[in-house]
Formats: structure tokens, sequence, C-alpha cells
């Protein structure tokens, strides 16, 4: 049985930064994409791309992170990490860990997501 779960979420002012984790349990069959979605308050009807990363390859960013967040892993990829800097009140929503098989099979996994708020 596969679980993600996250860690992190927390309050923190604008241009601050904060490090989000997601323990990844169980198996997802490698090579794997691993990454990070978010939704926020009456602004994303759905969750939208923040980052992923697929076993040995390279990290692919929506273009609000480009400059600003980073993805990464440890070596077995039980943990994903994302380091995130510069954050603004748009960047406030829930953050979900995301995981599935790089070819995509039909199994995909999902966090419970954590809450990032950003605010004076």
């Amino acid at each position: 049985q596969v679980r993600l779960e996250e860690s992190g979420g927390d309050l923190v002012q604008p241009g601050g930064s904060l490090t989000l984790s997601c323990a990844v349990t169980g198996v997802i069959p490698k090579p794997s994409l691993l990454g990070w979605y978010r939704q926020r308050p009456s602004k994303d009807r759905e969750r939208k791309l923040v980052a992923t990363i697929s076993s040995g390859g390279s990290p692919n960013y929506a273009d609000f992170a480009k400059t600003r967040f980073a993805i990464s892993t440890n070596n077995d990829e039980t943990t994903v990490f994302l380091f995130m800097t510069n954050l603004t009140a748009d960047d406030t929503g829930d953050y979900y860990c995301y995981g599935r098989p790089v070819r995509f099979t039909g199994n995909q996994y999902w966090g419970l997501g954590t809450l990032v708020t950003v605010s004076a």
C-alpha cells in the first residue's frame, strides 16, 4: 500500500521561505514521477502543478515556481521536498504531494495536503 504524507505547512510572512516534506511509504514502481500540486482558495478550481521530478530526471516547474521553488528527493525517493522562497500572499493554499509510475498505468497517489498561509 502506498501512502504519501505531507508536512511543513505553516504561516509565513510575505517574502519568507518554507520547506515542505512528503514522506513516501510503500512502493511506487520505478521509474517514478513525484511532485507537488496546489489548490488556492477561490482561485483554483482544481489542483495545479507546482513541480515534478522523475527518477533520474530533471525537475519540471510551473511558470510561477521556476525562479522561486525547488524540488528534490532523497536517494531512495522516500522523501520529497519542496523548497519555497520569496513567498507571496498568492501562494496561499493547500499543497499536495503526488506520485505515480512514469509510465502511467492508472495508478496515482495523493497526500491529504498541507496548508501554506502567506500573510503579514
